[in-house]
């Protein structure tokens, strides 16, 4: 019964994707939906977007295991991203009018720049992608009662997912996001009420929680439990701004108040709906200690889709894997088309394909999405680490490299190519080295690599007017100096 459900829903989002796909006449429609989307659709593609896999299967078992703290990077650090780049660059990015986050280190800076930026960004996503073709086998091996394989599972997730965002781009992911958030609130309020019904209503859970010391959000302790604290908050807040997706989705606002406005309202309604899945998991282990105590121990993703399975009526279920499908659809569709669109403006269109017209660019786009989906498939079915840490990991690179060069850039005059390129450098270095060889167990690696990429940034864009003033005090040294 609810394997046909869940069919019947996939068809009907490939339906909407298609007919989505009727409005894309060229790249500009493909990429930011020819920047016409209302403010309901933007709020509900930024939520959408990042209430995936991790949100509903990873942050409910962290809290379990780990209570409040332990969730400081998603949805805490998550939901501020959202709030901060609506508020302070939203308003900036939006009227330079660029097709991607890649156009604006080429603008501010140069090729170079623009060239490491958009790999280290197409890296980042490989981990966010990945995750979400992990649960998306895991929602099929568990909707077919075992009956289609996990890996299966991946096969089937991947290509609907490719199938709609190929062909529709921006405007059947926007879309099929306002749908599949409209499906997100309402399974999981159904649930959230049936489920409290059990447990004695949300003040008992509360409690209850409050009483196991769950919700201790701020660490005990000195500094050596504050810095792991900081560097996972700061991680997702402030590493996933210079990301594709979330400028794809201000970006896309039909003006520039509706993009601030929807990028803002997307992150609170992100936050506030992210302890949904919190609560019911918490729940769980009031409903069947045993059960689900050993559940968390051994596979602590399994705990929400298990209480599902085994504590809810039919119609709960088929809501709970409809929200969970749409949830992971609408992050899947977004990670995928995002880096395919960069690889294809900011490195393909300048090495290899100069003088091509839009249509060709169209059809270069597709192909690389789907190429794109091949190597994330591949990627997903060979690694081994949970959901969570997918996604927490995908975000470091992009913290210690592309964060300061960009909010640098547009916030302050003197930041030049050198600084930028500096930055880069000492960010990502510093990173590698404190991974491979960390110095101590306090410092999170990417805290250390956003100090350095700052240092760098004001290094590489002072010295040479510091240096240049030291000439000019002291010509003798300089017999042929000449000033620019």
């Amino acid at each position: 019964m609810l394997i046909w459900f869940v069919v019947l829903y996939l068809l009907f989002s490939v339906g909407i994707g298609v007919y989505a796909s009727r409005r894309v006449h060229n790249s500009r429609d493909f990429v930011v939906a020819g920047r016409h989307l209302p403010f309901p659709i933007v709020m509900a593609t930024v939520f959408a977007t990042w209430f995936g896999a991790e949100t509903v299967l990873g942050i409910s078992a962290t809290f379990v295991k780990e209570g409040m703290s332990g969730i400081v990077a998603d949805p805490f650090g998550a939901s501020m991203c959202l709030i901060i780049a609506g508020l302070f660059f939203a308003p900036l990015l939006y009227r330079m009018n660029l097709l991607t986050i890649g156009d604006y280190y080429r603008q501010r800076y140069n090729r170079v720049v623009e060239l490491i930026m958009t790999i280290c960004i197409m890296i980042s996503y490989l981990g966010w992608v990945s995750a979400q073709v992990t649960a998306l086998g895991l929602v099929f091996n568990m909707v077919s009662g075992g009956a289609i394989e996990q890996t299966t599972g991946m096969y089937i997730g991947t290509a609907i997912v490719l199938g709609y965002t190929m062909f529709g781009g921006m405007w059947s992911v926007a879309l099929l996001d306002f749908v599949q958030m409209t499906v997100i609130m309402a399974g999981m309020l159904l649930i959230a009420v049936l489920i409290s019904g059990e447990v004695g209503g949300v003040g008992n859970v509360v409690s209850h929680a409050q009483a196991a010391g769950k919700l201790q959000f701020f660490p005990q302790g000195g500094y050596e439990t504050w810095l792991p604290f900081i560097g996972a908050g700061i991680t997702m807040m402030l590493g996933s701004i210079p990301q594709q997706d979330v400028f794809q989705r201000m970006t896309s606002a039909k003006d520039e108040k509706t993009a601030v406005r929807g990028s803002v309202a997307g992150g609170m309604l992100y936050f506030v709906f992210a302890f949904v899945p919190i609560f019911l998991a918490y729940s769980a282990t009031l409903i069947d200690p045993k059960v689900f105590g050993d559940l968390i121990e051994t596979d602590s993703q399994m705990v929400l889709p298990n209480l599902i399975l085994n504590h809810t009526p039919q119609v709960a279920q088929v809501f709970f894997f409809g929200a969970l499908l749409s949830a992971i659809m609408s992050t899947a569709s977004a990670t995928l088309l995002a880096p395919s669109v960069m690889f294809t403006e900011n490195i393909l269109k300048h090495f290899a394909l100069r003088h091509m017209s839009d249509q060709q660019m169209l059809r270069t786009m597709r192909i690389i999405v789907l190429t794109f989906g091949g190597v994330v498939l591949w990627f997903a079915l060979h690694s081994n680490a949970s959901i969570f840490e997918m996604v927490e990991n995908a975000y470091k690179v992009t913290l210690v490299a592309a964060f300061v060069p960009l909010a640098f850039g547009l916030y302050w005059k003197r930041a030049n190519t050198q600084g930028a390129l500096v930055s880069i450098v000492l960010g990502v270095v510093s990173w590698v080295s404190m991974e491979l060889f960390p110095l101590s167990e306090i410092w999170p690696p990417q805290l250390v690599g956003l100090m350095f990429s700052v240092f760098g940034m004001l290094l590489g864009s002072l010295l040479p007017d510091m240096l240049g003033k030291y000439g000019h005090e002291h010509p003798h040294h300089h017999p042929h100096h000449q000033t620019d």
